[in-house]
């Protein structure tokens, strides 16, 4: 499957995500979605990501996911049942909160290409 093929079902698959989330009773809204080359290399020096960052590549976002009263969720434990189906979708989708360093709000699609 080609980059553009995988980017095209990262988007599918993040609209489901979103649907999901919604449906669970919780509203999002976006974080970082693309990040540049530069970008990802500023943030590894600084220890606040990878320079292979899939976000380089439009695999990756980043959700700010709030719950019905507008608390914005910040624990790892919040996050999980929505980890957990992201990567029920799909076997090459990845949570960040399994991470050696987790990040919690972090979504992606493992693709090596």
């Amino acid at each position: 499957m080609s980059l553009s093929s995988n980017q095209q079902q990262f988007v599918l698959d993040v609209a489901k995500l979103i649907s999901f989330i919604y449906e669970s009773g919780y509203f999002c809204t976006f974080g970082e979605a693309y990040r540049t080359k530069e970008q990802a290399m500023i943030y590894a020096k600084e220890g606040k990501g990878i320079i292979d960052s899939l976000h380089c590549q439009r695999l990756a976002i980043d959700l700010n996911i709030f719950d019905n009263k507008d608390n914005f969720l910040t624990q790892l434990k919040d996050y999980e049942k929505f980890g957990v189906y992201w990567e029920s979708i799909d076997p090459i989708n990845r949570w960040g909160g399994r991470f050696s360093r987790p990040d919690a709000d972090h979504f992606e699609r493992n693709y090596k290409g």
